[in-house]
């Protein structure tokens, strides 16, 4: 079995990712990042059972601290509202942490070339997304070629985003078919304990659940 490291926030897409990665014979490498997120605590905890469900070779959480001292999203910045989805929205929501990706996909490499590891897995998309920039498939192949340019010469990691040209809908079914336990995932922005139900990414996972006519298994304020 081949060595993938697998970023695994604890949401809905990371964790399909990771069943899927595992369904596809790598043995996996959990990376799970703190960077002062405002359910950086539920986040964890759903990405720790994840990880221990599937047998993971290692979880190994990252200090990320530094980006939400730079500020400028909402996700670490408790002085801004967290944007509530809009359809049609212009521009970037105010969730975007700034490349954030890059920085994630750069302590990936690392590790992925530290541990001897040929792939990377990430889940980003870019069919029914915020708009974020570092989302795009662009972005993606652009840093394949700093992996292959900024690595050791025998050094082979190929990075992995076989979310990029699905939707939520279409990331759900196959998690579906994979078995993946979607009680234990969190996708919320703001809160917690119960899912606000009005931010991006609760959005898009509402509306994937409804449209395959299943029933979401995390609590949501909504439901009170």
């Amino acid at each position: 079995m081949m060595l993938a490291v697998c970023l695994l926030s604890g949401g809905m897409d990371s964790a399909t990712l990771a069943y899927h990665a595992r369904h596809e014979g790598s043995d996996l490498i959990c990376l799970h990042f703190n960077y002062g997120q405002r359910t950086e605590r539920k986040e964890r905890s759903a990405a720790q059972t994840i990880a221990g469900l599937l047998g993971a070779e290692e979880f190994i959480e990252i200090d990320l601290a530094w980006l939400a001292r730079f500020g400028e999203s909402s996700l670490t910045d408790r002085r801004l509202a967290i944007d509530r989805f809009q359809d049609g929205r212009e521009g970037v929501p105010n969730t975007y942490v700034p490349f954030r990706n890059a920085n994630l996909l750069s302590i990936a490499t690392s590790c992925a070339e530290a541990r001897g590891a040929g792939a990377i897995y990430i889940g980003v998309q870019s069919r029914d997304y915020s708009g974020y920039p570092d989302c795009r498939p662009q972005f993606i192949e652009a840093f394949q070629k700093v992996v292959d340019t900024g690595t050791r010469d025998e050094t082979r990691i190929r990075i992995m985003a076989p979310f990029l040209d699905m939707t939520k809908q279409e990331i759900l079914a196959l998690g579906q078919g994979l078995g993946v336990p979607y009680e234990h995932t969190w996708s919320c922005y703001q809160n917690e304990d119960r899912a606000c139900g009005l931010c991006g990414a609760c959005h898009f996972r509402k509306a994937a659940f409804e449209a395959l006519g299943m029933k979401d298994p995390i609590p949501y304020e909504e439901d009170d």
